[in-house]
């Protein structure tokens, strides 16, 4: 059986890092323009991220995570 198209089907986990971002972001009170600069990522990128639209690197995951005051896992979890 071939493997689907990744086109085909949402990525939980994409959206679990989309939810949890803005969730930790907001709460942080920081801009999706802030949150970028202090990682070294565009702000449209972290609008793309937050969107489900833009998939991240471990090492930029793990930036945002250490911005955010959270553990890297805490973002790939699902949202509560």
């Amino acid at each position: 059986m071939p493997l689907e198209s990744s086109h085909s089907f949402p990525s939980s986990t994409r959206s679990y890092v989309a939810a949890n971002v803005r969730r930790c972001r907001k709460a942080k009170g920081l801009s999706q323009e802030k949150l970028g600069e202090l990682a070294e990522l565009h702000r449209t990128y972290v609008s793309q991220l937050e969107r489900s639209k833009a998939n991240i690197s471990i090492d930029g995951l793990e930036r945002i995570a250490r911005i955010l005051g959270v553990e890297t896992a805490e973002l790939l979890q699902p949202p509560t």
